[in-house]
């Protein structure tokens, strides 16, 4: 029996250690990872397959880029296929230490990775056929995030097969559609300030010089009602600009630049109503439009003279909330954003200014409150619950014990904190918005009010049943402690914007910080047990002493953190 084992699991490693190397040769047909009966996630890939033409003819060379949004991958393939087929065509070239070339029936046609080290972007070059019955193509891949996680089927934009006519722009969406310009639209920051209104995401980022700037600006005409607009940005949908009275999305007019089913750029007139997809409407008195899409950057500019329509008011001349939004669309149907941002203040279209795009005060003060009770408050009662209980009995405090003093006075700080953040968040955002941050809030709520509650109707210290409420007690609360972790990772990652993500990277710190505090405080715990008795003042001496060091070590990590909340 035994041998059987050691049989099993070197097959299982020769297995892991295959699909490791990425020579997938088995997955050829379908894409699809042989992780035993594991299924593809169904919900929106965080992954991106970037084609940098739109259009190719026989021998035509194109670069394929797979990138990671926020979420990082370990596996992948790719293969570009007929729209439609199912065999991979072309051939391809790397270059990338991180890629490798598998044939699949013989052909150089798929592309795998080398290793399951964590990828954030990878390039092959695919070369399309010389000859025969070409057709338009779209790259599809798989990416791996973990062994249990994956998504199949992830394509790229349609690539246009110029050997016939130009295909015809699909019915059915109240648009006007353009073709894709060989060459990007030329939008910059020129003239910002001065001669129209610039929003961008990072702020004071260049379209003209960065892929990565998300821009938008309105030039309003000085004898007459038009608006000239341009809007630029990475997406692999979408793109859309917004003027609200709000900072809340609904009653929103809000115009989309959006790749439909053959890569062209279309330009729509819509109005939001919030939590809906938004109603599209006739474009109206638009003339001037220019779009392009290349490497990845939807870019478009036109000229209206259609009043903007908000639920208060429909002139050019009123103050408006700037908003702009990006995401993913489905045969030109814009499918829900996978960001957005939104003015710092009020602008008047008519006066030239760049305006940022800080967080409201009080989502800061939502976010500060939480980092509060967290990684300060709420760690510190936890650890004197739990390492300076048995030190400091027979200290009274307030006519309790000191350690049952300290823990319930810092919980309470705690549950007070986060209730009130709870309270400000939910009167700012006036609903219920999409993601996993609101939930885990919500969840970190409860537990966190059920906690004290629970403990004003526990049972006596001598009773039977105490220890029920001890187990309870104690696990609830590193429920609450890894949920609101958890809240925390997902709430930055929403408002950090820095380029290098050093907000969360801080927070990760911190997280290794505590847990190393935490280990080493019941490893001496642990350690001195058998002399608590003997030695107690020796021992409440070191349990301080960590305590002293771990809240020292926690303060440079929440003013940081709370420096890059305030920075957003």
């Amino acid at each position: 029996m035994l041998v059987c084992t050691y049989i099993s699991l070197l097959y299982v490693m020769r297995i892991v250690e295959c699909y490791s190397s990425g020579r997938v040769t088995p997955s050829c047909t379908d894409m699809t990872p042989r992780h035993r009966d594991i299924s593809a996630q169904q919900t929106a890939s965080p992954y991106l397959v970037i084609s940098d033409q739109t259009s190719y003819k026989g021998g035509d060379e194109i670069t394929v880029t797979l990138k990671a949004d926020s979420t990082l991958f370990r596996g992948f393939m790719l293969q570009a296929h007929e729209v439609g087929g199912s065999d991979p065509i072309g051939s391809f070239t790397v270059t990338d230490v991180q890629a490798q070339i598998l044939s699949c029936n013989g052909m150089p046609n798929s592309v795998t990775h080398t290793s399951n080290v964590d990828k954030t972007k990878i390039q092959g070059l695919w070369k399309a056929p010389q000859s025969g019955n070409l057709k338009d193509i779209e790259f599809r891949a798989t990416f791996v995030q973990t062994f249990s996680t994956y998504w199949l089927g992830v394509s790229s934009s349609r690539v246009i097969y110029s050997g016939r006519s130009d295909p015809t722009i699909s019915a059915g969406l109240n648009t006007t559609s353009r073709p894709t310009a060989p060459n990007p639209v030329a939008i910059s920051r020129g003239n910002c300030g001065s001669g129209k209104v610039c929003l961008s995401q990072p702020s004071g980022c260049d379209p003209a010089s960065d892929a990565n700037c998300y821009f938008m600006s309105a030039e309003t005409s000085s004898n007459s009602s038009d608006i000239h607009f341009e809007m630029s940005g990475s997406s692999e949908g979408y793109i859309a600009m917004g003027f609200s009275n709000d900072r809340m999305m609904g009653n929103d007019d809000i115009y989309i630049c959006g790749l439909d089913s053959t890569s062209a750029v279309q330009v729509q007139h819509a109005y939001s109503k919030g939590r809906f997809a938004p109603e599209i409407l006739p474009l109206g008195n638009i003339s001037n439009i220019q779009s392009s899409f290349l490497n990845g950057v939807i870019s478009c500019s036109f000229t209206s003279r259609n009043p903007i329509t908000t639920q208060r008011s429909a002139t050019v001349n009123s103050l408006y909330y700037l908003m702009f939004a990006y995401g993913p669309s489905n045969n030109g149907k814009i499918q829900f954003h996978r960001s957005t941002f939104v003015s710092e203040r009020e602008v008047d279209l008519s006066h030239p200014q760049t305006v940022g795009t800080n967080l409201p005060h009080i989502v800061k003060a939502h976010g500060a409150l939480m980092l509060i009770a967290w990684m300060t408050t709420g760690s510190l009662g936890m650890l004197i619950a739990r390492y300076l209980k048995a030190v400091t009995k027979g200290t009274v405090c307030c006519g309790k014990d000191l350690w049952f003093t300290a823990h319930v006075f810092l919980m309470s700080l705690s549950v007070a904190a986060t209730i009130i953040a709870f309270i400000l968040i939910f009167s700012h955002v006036r609903g219920w918005s999409g993601g996993a941050h609101p939930v885990l809030g919500c969840l970190v709520m409860i537990l966190a009010f059920i906690q004290p509650l629970a403990a004003v109707f526990r049972c006596g210290p001598d009773h039977s049943w105490r220890f029920i409420f001890n187990w309870a007690h104690a696990l609830n609360a590193v429920a609450i402690k890894f949920l609101a972790v958890a809240a925390i990772f997902t709430g930055l990652s929403i408002i950090d914007r820095t380029s290098d993500m050093w907000v969360l990277k801080v927070m990760g710190g911190f997280v290794g910080w505590e847990a190393l505090l935490y280990l080493l405080q019941d490893l001496h715990f642990r350690l001195c047990q058998k002399d608590a008795v003997e030695g107690i003042p020796q021992l409440m001496k070191m349990e301080v002493i960590l305590l002293i060091l771990f809240s020292v070590g926690n303060l440079p990590f929440l003013v940081a953190v709370l420096i890059g909340i305030g920075m957003s």
